[in-house]
């Protein structure tokens, strides 16, 4: 259910930022319409409400501390607002994840790892989330790496 709800979260994001919806109404889209619904005979998984909500409120709340850490992990030619902007979503799901003191932060990228490879199954994207995930998760949670 927790890895239900960090895919959920990316695509929440996704959605708000590409139609400019607002957290409370994708946020009663995805728990009202989206959470065990099923497509074509294909159930989606329920998904953990109270760590969807969290994620997608604190990468809303948090969005220019988060992008801030992606920009720094970034190669300075690839500004995020230049990338995907399912990978966007993503690193703004995982940031949410990885400046809360939860869950501890090889687990948020292994599980995001595993998200950017539900979306992109064939590409190099999950290698590039690794990398530019552990680079956020030093700067985020330093204690966590005996820094």
């Amino acid at each position: 259910m927790r890895s239900a709800a960090r895919l959920y979260a990316v695509q929440a994001l996704f959605q708000m930022e590409a139609a400019g919806q607002s957290v409370d109404s994708v946020r009663r889209e995805f728990e009202t319409h989206r959470f065990g619904a099923i497509y074509e005979d294909d159930e989606m998984a329920e998904g953990d409400t109270g760590l969807f909500r969290r994620l997608i409120e604190d990468a809303v709340n948090n969005q220019a501390r988060i992008d801030q850490m992606t920009d720094r992990a970034l190669v300075a030619a690839w500004p995020i607002d230049r990338i995907d902007p399912v990978l966007r979503a993503l690193f703004r799901a995982a940031g949410a994840e990885l400046v809360g003191p939860d869950t501890p932060p090889k687990v948020v990228i292994t599980e995001f790892v595993d998200v950017a490879r539900a979306f992109f199954p064939e590409g190099r994207e999950p290698k590039f989330v690794n990398a530019v995930l552990d680079h956020m998760a030093r700067e985020a949670r330093p204690e966590a790496f005996g820094g």
